[in-house]
């Protein structure tokens, strides 16, 4: 049953524990669609009345909504095949979007998701195109099988743009990364190819305002959003792509030694013993209580220095605990996704290693970037 989640639209179901959700921003791009199609429709299906052109406008939104999640379940279908955690799938107003958790490890897994996508709509094109052959007539179900033509259709050129944030720019990036074997050679060519596209975008909405075109104004409107869309995105993937370690720098370098103490020592103590150090409190059953955290022990301390350290733990959770072997990118994945601020390191055999600080980390990316 679909419910409303707030700040994030509507619920329309889940596939595999992923929440398929509907932006509020979706509903303006639906409305849009019906007041610009609706006239569109009166000139294809003479003697249609006001009422049937704005039913099959909103028809038409509809199918191109429905074109854009099977798109985007595409990319979400093949993400969890291949391994790699998604958090949610979203539609919105220009379009949707797989928020795939984790980067994929290999070029080959980044462009087989990225064109898992257009290879839905494509397929989904030809079908309904086919389709059009046969619906006899030229009345109100051939006009909707060839909305959903023209919508697949429409959404696989789209996304086949190459540049980022698009799918045809992940498939440039994990084409040059596997060609060079760094992923964020990539990304650059990549955003690159998206600013290529934004500068087109923008040059043939001009060119039809210099023309007199008679959808002048909308292709502005459209273009120019979408061009910003474009832009913005790429920008984003490459500011996220330089936040990496700087070269020759590693976690080890990063994490702070651990310390073990009773959960029961005095607050005061427990904090002259850290040290700097990351300090795990042990109750008696060896069960741990957590972590100690510094700000809230010093405010315990100052009015009560012999309470027991566990009043200032933080709970050890199981997203706050990374292997010490896991690739950095998605370690700093994890820290960014986690609303913790210290992090247990654990070894492949699940000894604590030692302690990562949020604050540690975010410091070396600064350093990078």
């Amino acid at each position: 049953m679909s419910s409303t989640q707030p700040g994030r639209g509507l619920l329309l179901f889940r596939y595999r524990g992923v929440p398929v959700v509907l932006a509020p921003s979706w509903w303006l791009g639906a409305a849009a669609i019906v007041v610009l199609y609706a006239p569109l429709v009166e000139r294809l299906l003479p003697g249609a009345t006001t009422t049937s052109s704005i039913v099959l406008a909103a028809a038409f939104a509809v199918l191109l909504g429905l074109s854009v999640l099977a798109h985007e379940m595409g990319h979400c279908v093949t993400a969890l095949r291949l391994g790699l955690p998604v958090r949610r799938l979203r539609l919105f107003l220009l379009g949707g979007l797989s928020e795939i958790a984790r980067t994929p490890r290999r070029p080959a897994h980044e462009g087989i998701v990225a064109a898992a996508g257009p290879a839905v709509s494509i397929l989904l094109a030809l079908v309904f195109g086919a389709l059009v052959l046969v619906v006899p007539g030229q009345g109100a179900l051939w006009l909707l099988v060839l909305e959903c033509a023209f919508a697949n259709a429409a959404v696989a050129v789209f996304n086949l743009l190459p540049g980022l944030p698009l799918d045809g720019g992940r498939m440039l990036r994990a084409g040059v990364w596997a060609m060079t074997g760094r992923r964020s050679a990539g990304t650059t060519a990549a955003a690159a190819g998206g600013w290529v596209v934004a500068a087109l975008l923008v040059g043939w909405a001009l060119w039809g305002v210099a023309t007199d075109a008679p959808d002048r104004w909308l292709r502005l409107g459209i273009c120019l959003f979408t061009a910003w869309f474009v832009v913005a995105g790429a920008g984003g993937e490459l500011a996220a792509e330089r936040r990496q370690l700087p070269e020759g720098l590693t976690l080890a370098d990063l994490v702070r030694p651990i310390l073990q103490l009773p959960a029961e020592s005095p607050v005061a103590d427990a904090l002259a013993a850290a040290a700097g150090r990351g300090v795990v409190l042990v109750r008696a059953d060896g069960v741990a209580a957590g972590l100690l955290d510094p700000a809230a022990a010093r405010r315990l301390a100052a009015g009560s220095p012999f309470s027991p350290a566990e009043l200032a733990a933080e709970p050890i959770r199981p997203e706050s605990v990374l292997l010490a072997s896991e690739p950095v990118a998605e370690i700093v994945e994890r820290v960014r996704e986690t609303a913790a601020w210290q992090f247990v390191v654990v070894d492949d055999d699940g000894r604590p290693a030692g302690v990562l600080h949020r604050d540690d980390l975010r410091a070396a990316l600064d350093g990078a970037g």
